[in-house]
């Protein structure tokens, strides 16, 4: 039998993993089946809490009715969603822009070889022209040094721009430096859509990228997505936050909890047309933006806002799910607590201020459902928090939301099916268990209930950035619910118990209660290491190495098919050794620059 282990010279640029990453299937057969039977454990178990039979005392059944309704409907849309996105959308016409991309017999082309970034890019029979947006917002110079670095080597004959709400002297002394153009404006109007708007006033290219100033672009970044323009009704393409600096509990957490986000269900929305903005790592068509007069700027939540408006008037939306910059996730409490509370207050305010269901906008009936899931999300992050009373007012109070008639084998094959399943799905896509997604979600529902308030009695929300530059607060300064509850559910873990040793029996609301005390105990204990970490003023260097890491290894990674920029060099290659063979004046020597 032949070793697994061999020292046989390499037949590509791949070795077994990045071989495996590449031919890896998404919707694989098992994906698919564990879709449908996670479809249906959603469906058993909305039927057991409906039963008649089956229900308890009003309260606590209505809290327990209310919350798994969420999270049934958002269950189901999801894995509907992710049925829908099998469809790859990198089309015929796709394919035959992107190979058109460069033109291999323009004399600039020529002229540049050595710097593809100077490359004209033609669609359409004309050249076109690409702007590149860096939005800065107080973020640290080395970090938007890296960012600008790379958005300047990108592919393709683009313009860079560092749009500086922070007005910085110093950023701009970087931008002078690295030949970036610089804006500033007088006000912050608007937040990070005004910073944008503004910039449009004078940036005048037909398309334009958006990218935060932690966002590290690929060079393919252009070369990837402009080619879905070729169709003229399409708005934006944005492509997923894909997160460099996992280094600690909170950024594993945060990045991990987005992962079945942009790798199903963002796709899946291509199917409604109705994949959103989510504000950086987008490029969209200046005439789109120029239709609806500018990014939307009465919300903090410009992104979502902007899309729904731009699907109103009829424009396409494409998300490609391919990772094509590399950016920092929040990793400190403070940075997850306000940028979860950012975006759920933007989906609150299309909730209550446009609801998608019986908004005036001229949506189709796929794109109103998918906005209205939208729009309810983060009712999804404040279920676990009503259901944390009901084993409270069991012990307490008597009070049971399911019949004593019901069995418990019967009613863990009901709580099996709805949520085991679903682990068992998030387990397979993401290649293992996160112990980390799970305590996130479970401790965030204070986060969730401030943002719905927060719109319902219009209170506004400053505007904050993921990486800013400023000293982090101490993580208990948003902790405050969550150590309330842990010391409530302290308190009834305890009388269960004692009530449950005086019964001789176990109750299911003392381990429900002990399970939640557990997680929120441990994250509790994650929240004091993180304040002594800020304590000592270490937690910089961790999440600059391993977002470099990060880096490298996309950048050091084999691309499984040809790009517009190595077509182009196969061509002039082939072009040089026919002039060869014929003895003939030969065409310009070939430099081939690191990808």
């Amino acid at each position: 039998m032949a070793s697994l282990v061999h020292d046989y010279a390499s037949v590509d640029a791949f070795d077994d993993a990045t071989r495996r990453a590449a031919t890896r299937d998404e919707y694989s057969p098992v994906m698919i089946l564990l879709t449908i039977l996670s479809t249906a454990g959603v469906l058993y178990y909305g039927w057991f809490l409906l039963r008649p039979s089956n229900r308890g005392d009003v309260l606590p059944w209505l809290l327990v009715i209310v919350s798994e309704s969420i999270l049934v409907f958002h269950g189901l849309a999801s894995m509907w969603t992710i049925l829908a996105g099998q469809r790859d959308r990198r089309d015929w016409t796709y394919q035959a822009a992107r190979a058109a991309l460069y033109d291999p017999n323009d004399p600039e082309l020529l002229a540049t070889l050595d710097d593809p970034s100077q490359w004209p890019m033609w669609m359409d029979g004309r050249i076109v022209t690409v702007d590149v947006l860096i939005t800065v917002y107080g973020e640290p110079i080395d970090v938007i040094r890296r960012t600008a670095e790379a958005a300047l080597a990108i592919r393709g004959r683009h313009w860079t721009w560092i749009l500086d709400d922070g007005r910085s002297d110093e950023v701009q002394a970087l931008a002078s430096e690295l030949g970036c153009r610089y804006l500033r404006r007088l006000s912050n109007h608007g937040a990070k859509a005004g910073n944008i708007n503004n910039a449009l006033t004078i940036a005048k290219g037909d398309f334009f990228v958006i990218l935060d100033a932690d966002f590290v672009p690929l060079p393919g970044f252009i070369e990837q997505t402009l080619p879905f323009f070729e169709t003229a009704t399409v708005a934006f393409v944005q492509t997923p936050q894909t997160y460099g600096n996992l280094h600690n509990f909170i950024s594993r957490g945060a990045g991990y909890m987005q992962s079945m986000f942009y790798r199903f269900v963002q796709p899946g929305r291509n199917a409604f047309n109705a994949a959103f903005c989510v504000g950086t790592n987008v490029i969209f068509r200046r005439a789109a933006i120029d239709d609806i007069g500018g990014m939307y700027t009465d919300s903090k939540s410009e992104d979502v806002w902007t899309s729904l408006t731009l699907h109103g008037r009829g424009w396409r939306s494409i998300f490609l799910p391919e990772t094509l910059a590399i950016g920092d996730a929040p990793d400190t409490i403070e940075a997850y607590a306000k940028q979860q509370l950012r975006w759920a207050t933007g989906g609150f305010e299309i909730l209550f201020t446009s609801n998608p269901l019986i908004t005036r906008r001229k949506l189709t009936l796929d794109q109103r459902l998918m906005y209205f899931v939208t729009a309810t999300h983060y009712l999804t992050g404040i279920a676990p928090g009503l259901l944390l009373l009901v084993p409270v007012l069991e012990i307490f109070f008597d009070l049971r939301p399911v019949s004593l008639n019901v069995g418990i084998g019967e009613w863990l094959l009901a709580y099996a099916g709805f949520y085991g399943l679903q682990i068992i799905l998030a387990f397979f896509t993401l290649g293992s268990f996160r112990i980390e997604v799970l305590m996130l979600a479970a401790s965030s529902f204070p986060i969730y209930m401030k943002a719905f308030m927060n719109v319902v009695i219009g209170r506004d929300t400053a505007w904050s950035v993921t990486g800013a530059s400023k000293r982090a607060a101490s993580p208990f300064n948003f902790l405050t619910l969550q150590v309330v509850t842990f010391v409530v559910l302290l308190a009834t873990t305890a009388v269960g118990i004692w009530r449950d040793v005086l019964n001789s029996q176990l109750a299911v609301a003392t381990v429900w209660a002990g399970l939640n005390m557990i997680i929120l105990g441990a994250f509790l204990i994650v929240a004091m290491a993180e304040a002594r970490r800020l304590r000592r003023d270490d937690k910089g260097a961790r999440a600059i190495d391993a977002k470099s890491l990060a880096l490298s290894q996309f950048l050091a990674a084999p691309e499984p098919r040809s790009t517009p920029y190595t077509i182009i060099l196969a061509e002039l290659r082939a072009r040089q050794t026919d002039a060869d063979r014929h003895e003939t004046v030969p065409v310009a020597a070939i430099k081939e620059t690191a990808s």
